[in-house]
């Protein structure tokens, strides 16, 4: 557990490190067009991951000290800060998203190996061990860099996240019983049964995750059968993954 801690530390750093050289570069003007998710501009999708690293930094101190360190946002709170925080200029969101990224690799960093196990609870009311924290943070950085519709798309993602993604995925959808028989990432050499009835879809792991998360279009995939809708995703995870 103490490597993969470590692996997933340097993974949300490197990660922070794209989306900041991607976000740095956007206009004012760029920062209020559209994002790849419906009602929301680039502004929401940087304030919401400034958000998200205050979220999951409160996670880490409670894992930490076993104490809440202040009230926790609720939805309502946290949806005003990203109606009020969205139509800020790019050098505001920007400062904002390295703050919050910079305090939570410190943060990640200092935790204390006997307290990675800690179980915290996330906002939807499931709970997983604080290191799963360093997972949710880096499976948000690399989707929603894609939301912003700014180099590198998702054939970029590191071999390593879609791996691990598509394996938590699939274990989630698997429980779900979709109408899914298996999938293949075929550019990954790997396959997971899901269990259900319906299709085999294959093609690249980056085209497979994209499906699965509802980004983008699914043309790289191949079917034998219509692809089924699918639950929104990420899925908690299934009881012992990881």
């Amino acid at each position: 557990m103490e490597a993969d801690y470590a692996s997933l530390l340097e993974a949300v750093r490197a990660s922070a490190e794209r989306l900041d050289a991607s976000a740095v570069r956007l206009t004012d003007r760029q920062a209020r067009e559209p994002s790849l998710l419906p009602g929301w501009t680039r502004g929401h999708v940087l304030t919401h991951l400034a958000a998200s690293a205050g979220a999951y930094r409160w996670m880490l101190a409670v894992a930490r000290t076993g104490t809440p360190p202040g009230p926790r946002p609720d939805s309502a709170e946290l949806a005003r800060r990203l109606r009020e925080g969205a139509g800020r200029g790019a050098d505001a969101l920007v400062a904002d998203l390295r703050s919050g990224l910079d305090g939570l690799l410190a943060d990640a960093a200092a935790l204390p190996a006997g307290r990675r196990t800690v179980l915290v609870t996330a906002l939807a009311g499931w709970r997983h061990p604080a290191w799963y924290v360093l997972w949710r943070a880096w499976r948000e950085l690399e989707v929603h860099h894609v939301d912003l519709q700014l180099p590198p798309g998702p054939h970029r993602w590191p071999r390593a996240f879609v791996l691990r993604a598509l394996e938590e995925s699939t274990a989630a959808l698997a429980e779900r019983e979709v109408s899914v028989a298996r999938v293949e990432a075929e550019d990954l050499g790997r396959s997971w049964a899901l269990g259900g009835p319906g299709a085999v879809v294959r093609g690249p792991g980056h085209a497979l995750l994209t499906w699965f998360a509802g980004r983008g279009s699914a043309a790289a995939l191949h079917s034998d059968a219509p692809l089924p809708g699918l639950p929104p995703w990420p899925l908690p995870p299934v009881p012992g993954w990881g």
